[in-house]
């Protein structure tokens, strides 16, 4: 079995065990675009990319009816180069990057949808906002707060452990904070479409999925570790 037939029996291996609503954003950061299109080619149409400049060239070169997510840390003097297509900015850890996003959003003509990333993990090399935080910005990002953007929930990276139960209490906490605040989250454009809780990934996303997330970030699992 070649790495193109890998990659497409393991996608369809994680898609039948994901939950009922889960859906699998597929982490294709540094990855050729042979590999993304064999994913397409099996169906797979949300991607994940943490490398602004990476992401504007696959967005140029790759099928249009790709949904990008940006996934990784955003500085707010690149939210123009991504503004125009970005289907979910998943990494929204302050107030001034809410309010950029909205403001290059209307420049676009456009809404774009956000989550909220709060810091779940013990590690203090991961970004996000803690709960009191993002209490104060809730306060200004209801439903209606900005024209140009929809709040459709939250994301978050539990801590790179062995500990399962340290990293179920971390997920079980962003879900508690996720029911908070439901009544916040706007909804989708399309019908259907409800508030998102973006946890897990490759070695957790089972986990996650138990604790209530809606949205699951593979990347390792589906392509393989990156040298």
């Amino acid at each position: 079995m070649n790495a193109i037939e890998n990659i497409e029996t393991t996608y369809r291996e994680i898609l039948a065990g994901l939950g009922e609503g889960v859906q699998l954003v597929a982490v294709s950061k540094t990855q050729p675009a042979g590999q993304i299109m064999a994913l397409h080619a099996a169906g797979q149409r949300d991607f994940g990319e943490n490398y602004v400049q990476e992401l504007v060239d696959k967005q140029a070169a790759l099928p249009a009816d790709i949904r990008w997510h940006f996934i990784g840390h955003l500085q707010s003097n690149k939210v123009k180069y991504i503004a125009s297509f970005v289907h979910l900015i998943q990494g929204v850890d302050s107030l001034r990057l809410l309010k950029e996003i909205d403001r290059q959003a209307a420049q676009k003509g456009r809404v774009i949808d956000c989550l909220l990333q709060v810091h779940i993990a013990r590690e203090e090399t991961k970004f996000g906002l803690d709960a009191s935080e993002l209490d104060l910005l809730m306060t200004g990002a209801g439903p209606g707060a900005y024209a140009n953007i929809r709040v459709r929930g939250l994301m978050g990276m539990a801590s790179f452990t062995d500990d399962r139960e340290k990293v179920r209490e971390e997920f079980s906490g962003l879900k508690a904070l996720f029911d908070k605040y439901a009544a916040f989250f706007s909804s989708g454009a399309d019908p259907g479409q409800g508030p998102i809780l973006s946890m897990g990934m490759s070695g957790d996303y089972l986990l996650a999925m138990e604790e209530g997330s809606t949205m699951v970030r593979i990347g390792s699992l589906l392509f393989g570790k990156r040298g």
